[in-house]
This record gives C-alpha cells, sequence and structure tokens, in this order.
C-alpha cells in the first residue's frame, strides 16, 4: 500500500453501514484520504462503487486487516458499526499499533464510561450524524472539550473566512435554542452582545446535540 503524502491526512473508518459511508464522504469532500472497512463482502462492494474511500473487506478487529490500514500513517479512526463492543475491541487495537491515533467510538447508551480510557472521543447513536462525526475525526476547527454522550456539548469552533456568523457581532446572528457562544478561545472575555466573531479565530461554544449541526454550519459555512 503507498503511504499518504506528507499534506494528506488519512482517517480510517470501521464500519461501512449509512453514517460510516457519510462519513467518509463528508471527509473525502474536505480533501482526506479514507480508508473503509466493512465486514460484509456485499456492502463493501457497494461502498466501493462510491469511489470515496479505499475499502478494505475483513473485520476491523482483526490486526491483520487493521495493518492493511497502515495505521502508522493514519491520524484518526472511527469505529462506527452498530455493535458497541465491537468498536471498544476496534478502538483499543488500532491504539495498540499506532499510540499516537485519535480514536472515535459509537457507543450504545450506558455503556460510554467503558471507553473514557480507550477512545479520545465518543458518539451515542441518536447524536451521531456524518458532520459531527467528521468535525470530530478532523480535529483542525472543531475541537470537543466535553464529549457526545452529554446532553451538552462544548465545542472549540473556528469561524471560517465565508461563514455566516463572521464579521459579525453576536446582537447581529441569530444561533439556533439550544445553543450559545461561552467566550474568546482562551478564556479571557466572556461572549456579550457587542463580541465580533472574527474570521481565523476560535470560540468555546455550547449547544444540545441535536442543533449542532446547525452551528457548525454558521460558524464554518
Amino acid at each position: 500500500m503507498e503511504e499518504s503524502m506528507p499534506d494528506t491526512k488519512r482517517i480510517v473508518i470501521a464500519g461501512g453501514g449509512r453514517i460510516g459511508l457519510r462519513t467518509a464522504r463528508e471527509l473525502a469532500d474536505r480533501g482526506y484520504e479514507i480508508v473503509l472497512i466493512e465486514k460484509e463482502e456485499a456492502r463493501s462492494e457497494e461502498v466501493a462503487d462510491e469511489y470515496v474511500a479505499m475499502v478494505l473487506q475483513g473485520d476491523a478487529t482483526a490486526p491483520s486487516i487493521l495493518a492493511q490500514a497502515n495505521l502508522e500513517h493514519a491520524d484518526a479512526i472511527a469505529a462506527l458499526t452498530d455493535e458497541p463492543g465491537t468498536n471498544l475491541a476496534i478502538c483499543m487495537e488500532a491504539k495498540r499499533i499506532a499510540p499516537h491515533i485519535r480514536t472515535l467510538a459509537r457507543t450504545g447508551t450506558g455503556t460510554e464510561d467503558e471507553y473514557d480510557e480507550i477512545a479520545d472521543a465518543t458518539i451515542l447513536p441518536q447524536e451521531l450524524s456524518a458532520n459531527t462525526a467528521a468535525d470530530i475525526l478532523s480535529g483542525d476547527e472543531v475541537r470537543t472539550i466535553v464529549g457526545t454522550h452529554h446532553n451538552l456539548e462544548i465545542l472549540e469552533i473556528k469561524v471560517a473566512e465565508d461563514a455566516p456568523v463572521a464579521g459579525h457581532t453576536l446582537a447581529e446572528i441569530s444561533l439556533p435554542k439550544g445553543s450559545l457562544v461561552i467566550s474568546d478561545r482562551n478564556r479571557t472575555q466572556i461572549a456579550r452582545a457587542d463580541m465580533e466573531l472574527e474570521p481565523g479565530e476560535y470560540y468555546i461554544v455550547g449547544g444540545e446535540p441535536d442543533v449542532l449541526d446547525e452551528v457548525l454550519n454558521l460558524f464554518r459555512g
């Protein structure tokens, strides 16, 4: 397998279901190199036809399959199968092979605490969207401060140059109900109505899971 170019981030996705494929599409659109692992042969062929990822057919809990994904040269892995236990095993094995790799695991209600020392971020099925998963995996413009298994998420978000909120004060924009800007990145200024959201700057934002996609679209365009 050829190694990634130095300026191209590689992300591995385990699970080629609906969310796994959508996450692969979202990341591919952002310029990432995607390796997708799918256990079922028929489904892996369907995913391969999308031409958004290099597809490996096999069990992602198997060291031999993860070795084919070249984790040493990957930046992150998302375990997005339907089985929380399988996702835990994938993250554990990935960390063993490549300790530097960022891990995201799809969990089940009541199992989140099992992942605290294994996965860098967790996400529940009812909160799982391709955009949210992609944002957590990319780690460039959005960083999760309070994990996705909480009722309230706290994120550090960079304002894109062409974002709808760029250059506007909080008084001039309309954030969705259930979200708010808390402070600037360094926590030196509590957000007030006259705070201007500057392009290229980071802000601490809180939001309920069901409005996060809308908030991210406002900050990232």
